[in-house]
């Protein structure tokens, strides 16, 4: 694709910024991109004000977003789920028919949820290219989260295969989605890579955020972004506590995150009588700042959900150039990415590995330390 041959592109996602979503700010991104190398581009998501339309001229090429109103729900609740994927994605399409028959591509991501029942079987009229920018997959994710699938899951994952295969192309974020393809059977000439970037430019320099009050005099270990049910928490507290009561206790979590789990994580450290210090996800201006905040990230991921889903968080983390631990399977891109980064400091461990996780912990805070030292002994010249 190319500014001398513009093209007329739908672009579909979920929420948009200013609302919290790293599929919609890569969309965004993204977008704004193809705008600027001479496409008409309408990208669509979702908006929790009210919605709206705008128009602006990028480059050689135009972008109109357009934004419906939705609520949030509970992902707990399988009906309440349920519900809003049905209304979410019929209200997307809908609104979007008169510029999808207009358009020479449609492209779509992994959310919101199953959008591909909808988009795919509505190409049987509309006749367009279709790109399918697998960012999670579903029902997959769902499934792995349950011991024993549900006859529905069982029907739905049956009938996304059958849709999947109507697909032109796969637009994939790492390798490890490379291989769950091909385990379905989608031939490798349908399947493009196409990472996502570090969110925010961080320019040497970058300044950080205010250290959290809470963490004085001690090491700030970060996770930010969303801590889903994909996300290992049981690894995580084990080595925590035994980090806090039966080794040096120098690093204190700092939770800038949503998600299913985010609370989960923050009842069993006070449960625990754990440090905590809670905040919710920063504005997209200020997400440089935070990623070079603290002394190292965090970073989890339950081996089921390997190849379903890639956190997001990974390419600020690498950008940020702060050490990683990461709690997570080495067929994951997550490692794949940090190692090929060569981010100084960065520390893998399995799920279950609670033992090795505390260890990791200690030996980052060493690490830290000794940089610090560093530092302070070049400053004064010694």
């Amino acid at each position: 694709m190319s500014a001398t041959s513009p093209r007329r592109i739908v672009y579909i996602c979920d929420w948009l910024p200013p609302d919290y979503g790293a599929v919609g700010q890569y969309s965004d991104l993204f977008a704004r991109a193809l705008a600027a190398q001479g496409h008409d581009v309408v990208l669509a998501g979702l908006t929790s004000g009210e919605s709206r339309g705008t128009r602006e001229t990028l480059g050689s090429g135009t972008l109109e977003t357009v934004k419906l109103t939705a609520k949030t729900y509970a992902k707990d609740n399988l009906i309440q789920r349920l519900l809003w994927t049905v209304t979410t994605n019929t209200r997307l399409m809908t609104t979007l028919w008169g510029r999808m028959r207009r358009a020479d591509e449609i492209v779509f991501t992994g959310s919101p949820p199953l959008l591909l029942h909808w988009i795919a079987p509505a190409n049987l009229l509309l006749r367009k290219k279709l790109i399918y920018r697998i960012t999670d997959f579903h029902p997959e994710c769902l499934m792995a989260a349950q011991a024993t699938p549900s006859l529905l899951l069982a029907i739905v994952y049956r009938l996304t295969l059958f849709w999947r295969r109507r697909v032109d192309l796969f637009e994939i974020l790492g390798e490890d989605q490379r291989e769950r393809l091909r385990e379905i059977g989608i031939p490798a000439d349908r399947i493009r890579l196409k990472r996502d970037p570090s969110p925010v430019d961080i320019p040497a320099g970058t300044a950080p955020l205010p250290r959290p009050a809470e963490a004085k005099d001690k090491l700030l270990l970060l996770y930010s972004g969303n801590w889903g049910v994909a996300h290992d928490v049981d690894t995580f507290v084990e080595a925590y506590r035994r980090h806090h009561q039966q080794g040096s206790g120098r690093f204190v979590l700092w939770l800038n995150a949503v998600g299913a789990k985010a609370d989960t994580v923050a009842a069993a450290l006070k449960a625990n009588d754990l440090p905590l210090v809670r905040s919710k996800p920063v504005p997209l201006d200020q997400l440089a700042r935070l990623l070079v905040t603290p002394d190292a990230h965090l970073i989890t991921l339950l081996d089921p959900f390997v190849g379903f889903v890639l956190p997001s968080k990974v390419y600020g983390c690498i950008a940020s150039e702060r050490p990683v631990l990461y709690i997570g399977s080495a067929r994951s891109d997550v490692h794949l990415l940090c190692e090929q980064s060569g981010l100084a400091g960065y520390r893998r461990l399995e799920t279950g590995d609670a033992a090795g996780a505390a260890m990791a912990l200690e030996q980052l805070a060493n690490d830290v330390d000794a940089r610090r030292a560093g530092t302070r002994r070049q400053a004064s010249g010694s």
